[in-house]
């Protein structure tokens, strides 16, 4: 097919243009990248450490999922027990071990080294993160090679690396990056063989595809469940429906690939069904998964039709020419590529949708097969030429908004201009206008490469610079700081008001959650106790002191922003003085 044909061959690779547009100066990093291999994964590589490093190492621990997340895994490394999972007594089965096993070993690994406080150096927990959004850049490049060249490819990585989304999750110490990395590689290795299939290449034998997918299954419980099999199950489901086939299933050697698996996750799962029964599968399964289905959890409930809205936000700056392309998948979704990716997105979407509890990351696992899809459609120039580009001024219009509020929010929170963040915010709304102005079927890689660009400077701007500044939004960390500042031997803590897992994190696992009364009891018990009380909640403190004779001071006041509940706290830090 050549480059003017109207639909885009999804069903194999084509090979690299190398001829430089010298229009289009931006592109010739493209040309560059796509020699080989080798500079395509360096050039991807790369870029992902430019968009996910911003702001990975100085934003405090983010409440709540985060948090909980990191303080599960201190207490493993604090404890040497790996089997269980708790957040202080309470058990924690929302999710299995993968997560905390990835997290322990880096902190384990820090502290080893000699890294002073590792146990609390939040971009430690991060990391497993980090390397799960870079893998799946790769893994979505990897996979893009069984539908487009090595071009087309790299562009494909560059969509998902350069997208919002995956920006914050790669920032979170929790189990979504990652789990992107194992369905990624999970749903490329079945491309892989399934378009093999499709060609009749009847060569395609090799046991390394099949490894690749039996292990990303594997991973992929170990992190979240049975989830992954959700996306593989739709994708095969809708496929046998299309093909009236499943046969190449046999090429991904089920039975040898079960046993590999089952060898992988069976061990913690009997070592935590010996430990605790059945509470595990009760939990994770009935009382976190399947309970989400007709019931929103956390007051996370939202209509059918939120994540296609989200979509223009989370998938930016791609999201324009996801759109433009759509046209194009369409039309050629009888090829075999468009309908593995179609089959891919689709059924999983529909699913998501029709569930009421929402969060903005369920979806990630399939904007891999969107960037796939949308990379197609670029390298072929069957971009959508109707009233579909007037999308394109979407590029300058996400980092006018974005931006607008970052700053304006530091303004009110912490009363800074934020000075050093306008050169970034200046460069994102260039790079946005470039993309915008610039845009037309024949410079569709330029527009890219200058929205990128747009994206990067708006994570540095808002992630790198803005919100590590929004020190109120963070009263945690200046607890934890106040209490550093004491001159005893062990401090501990009694909370009251303010109960938010970074709390815990910071101040230690022994932190006490209790109420006025508790922390005016707790703090009669010991001389270097400190209660951590919140404005509404002193009237009951104070009362319950001057009735036990408790003489206590205020060491210092913290007035922030609980940006989980949405409402200013102020949180008083009292010593005992003893008793009358």
């Amino acid at each position: 097919m050549t480059e003017t044909s109207p639909t885009p061959r999804f069903g194999g690779p084509r090979e690299p243009r190398n001829a430089i547009d010298p229009g289009r100066g931006l592109v010739a990093v493209l040309d560059f990248a796509s020699v080989s291999h080798l500079r395509a994964v360096a050039f991807l590589v790369l870029v992902g450490l430019l968009f996910f490093l911003p702001g990975f190492f100085n934003i405090p621990p983010i409440d709540r999922d985060e948090a909980r997340f990191a303080q599960a895994t201190k207490q493993m490394v604090e404890s040497d027990d790996f089997i269980d999972i708790r957040f202080q007594d309470e058990v924690r089965y929302k999710k299995p071990v993968g997560i905390y096993w990835l997290q322990a070993a880096v902190v384990e690994t820090a502290s080893r080294l000699g890294l002073p406080r590792a146990e609390v150096r939040i971009w430690l927990y991060r990391v497993p993160s980090l390397a799960g959004a870079i893998g799946a850049v790769l893994m979505t490049y990897w996979a893009a090679l069984a539908f487009v060249g090595r071009r087309g490819a790299v562009i494909a990585g560059l969509l998902l690396c350069s997208s919002i989304l995956l920006g914050v999750e790669a920032r979170l110490a929790k189990t979504d990056a990652f789990l992107l990395f194992t369905v990624t590689a999970a749903m490329g290795a079945m491309a892989h063989v399934y378009l093999a299939w499709q060609r009749g290449d009847d060569r395609y034998h090799s046991w390394i595809t099949p490894a690749i997918f039996w292990t990303a299954v594997a991973a992929g419980i170990l992190l979240k469940g049975p989830l992954i099999l959700m996306f593989i199950a739709l994708t095969v489901a809708a496929l046998a429906f299309v093909d009236r086939s499943a046969v190449w299933l046999w090429r991904l050697k089920p039975l040898a690939g079960v046993l590999w698996m089952l060898v992988l996750v069976l061990p913690w799962f009997i070592a935590i069904f010996l430990r605790a029964g059945d509470t595990f599968f009760a939990d994770s399964v009935g009382g976190d998964m399947l309970s989400k289905i007709a019931s929103p959890k956390e007051s996370h409930g939202a209509p059918p039709g939120l994540y296609f809205l989200l979509f223009w936000v989370t998938f930016w700056p791609g999201a324009p020419l996801a759109a433009m392309a759509a046209p194009a998948v369409w039309r050629a979704r009888r090829e075999p590529g468009a309908q593995y990716l179609l089959a891919w997105v689709i059924p999983s979407w529909i699913v998501f949708e029709l569930v009421i509890t929402k969060l903005p990351h369920y979806v990630l696992p399939l904007y891999p097969a969107i960037a796939i899809m949308t990379a197609g459609a670029i390298e072929h120039s069957v971009l959508s030429r109707s009233w579909l580009t007037r999308g394109a001024a979407w590029w300058f219009a996400i980092p006018v908004v974005v931006l607008s509020l970052a700053i304006i929010g530091a303004i009110i929170l912490t009363r800074q201009p934020a000075f050093l963040a306008w050169p970034f915010v200046a460069a994102s709304l260039i790079f946005g206008l470039f993309a915008w102005r610039l845009f037309d079927q024949n410079r569709a890689e330029a527009s890219l490469l200058n929205a990128s660009l747009a994206s990067l400077f708006l994570m540095v701007a808002a992630l790198g610079v803005v919100v590590p500044t929004l020190r109120p939004v963070f009263p945690s960390v200046e607890i934890a700081q106040a209490l550093r500042k004491v001159v005893c031997v062990g401090p501990k803590a009694a909370a009251v008001g303010f109960h938010e897992p970074s709390l815990v994190f910071m101040t230690g696992t022994d932190t006490l959650l209790t109420d006025g009364s508790g922390a005016a009891d707790f703090l009669l018990g010991g001389s270097c106790r400190f209660a951590l009380v919140e404005a509404r909640s002193e009237r009951a403190f104070a009362a319950r002191a001057e009735a036990i004779g408790l003489h206590y001071n205020v060491a210092t006041r913290i007035d922030g922003y609980n940006f989980s509940q949405g409402k200013p706290v102020s949180i008083a830090i009292f010593r005992s003085e003893g008793t009358q």
